[in-house]
């Protein structure tokens, strides 16, 4: 009679067990799981949690208008911020203002990418070009653009180019640095497999420097943007007679801070706009960084 031999348990790793028991769905997970490290939340989570730090501080912000301890020249209700936004819109042409000092910032950005840019990737590509320009520009970089008003004035004019230059003053220096940056956390193996390769300098540069450091190139010009945008008001001091960071210096003149008030959240508004499409062009540039593990 033939007997089979005993069988021998199963010898699973224990990571192959972990790795085949499903993750819990993220709308199944725990409340805890939103104090969790870097653990993703349900789409439904984020937005409530994004629209109540948007709607929380308006709240309080009613409430202190409500209880009437401060005088309303100085914290006005979100009301007459709301109403005057309205007027501004209807009768004093807000969208001239909101589209001339959209295009100071977007010319004084595009102007500061231009050649931030390509000077910011050789420095961080070149010892070289790094020792001979990144202390000049780390001595810039720490001086006021609003110190540079008058030689502004006196070199480019009271047009639209010393607004512009004042924002590309502001932002150009900053955007150098953090570029140089980004490139320098290239991984230097993938620079020493392309020499083993024969790489040339050029192709160093265009094939394996560039392509790596683009996702995070794009968030700096993202960060760079909002600079752009806080340099606004400073560049709008300059003989300006239009535009958000006029209108709010013409209102602080007469003490109008519901004007003020309104100006300050367009600007937060087209500035979060901005970011917003930021965003949505880095996803859809390098989906693979979005992919869930």
């Amino acid at each position: 009679m033939s007997t089979s031999p005993p069988s021998l348990p199963l010898l699973v790793p224990p990571s192959a067990t972990a790795s085949a028991v499903p993750a819990p769905p993220l709308a199944r997970r725990p409340l805890s799981s939103l104090w969790t490290v870097r653990a993703p939340i349900n789409r439904r989570a984020y937005w409530v949690l994004a629209l109540s730090g948007l709607v929380l501080p308006l709240l309080a912000w009613a409430a202190l208008a409500a209880w009437g301890g401060l005088d309303p020249t100085f914290m006005p209700s979100p009301g007459a911020v709301m109403g005057k936004f309205w007027t501004w819109l209807t009768e004093n042409d807000l969208l001239t203002d909101m589209a001339i000092s959209t295009y100071r910032v977007v010319a004084g950005f595009v102007l500061s990418a231009v050649f931030a840019l390509p000077l910011g990737l050789f420095i961080g590509s070149f010892r070289s070009v790094q020792a001979l320009l990144e202390p000049l520009t780390d001595f810039i970089r720490y001086m006021p653009a609003v110190a540079f008003i008058p030689l502004v004035m006196l070199w480019v004019g009271i047009d639209e180019g010393s607004k512009i230059a004042i924002i590309f003053i502001g932002t150009f220096f900053q955007m150098v640095l953090m570029v140089a940056e980004d490139v320098r956390r290239v991984p230097a193996a993938q620079v020493e497999a392309a020499q083993t390769m024969g790489a040339n300098r050029a192709e160093l540069i265009e094939k394996v420097i560039l392509p790596s450091a683009k996702p995070a190139l794009l968030d700096t010009l993202r960060i760079t943007m909002g600079w752009a945008w806080t340099y606004l008001v400073v560049a709008e001091l300059v003989a300006a007679n239009s535009g958000l960071g006029y209108a709010i210096l013409r209102a602080q003149r007469f003490l109008q801070t519901d004007t003020i008030f309104a100006g300050i959240i367009v600007i937060g508004l087209i500035g979060l706009a901005t970011d917003q499409l930021f965003r949505l062009a880095h996803r859809k540039a390098f989906p693979w960084l979005y992919l869930k593990g």
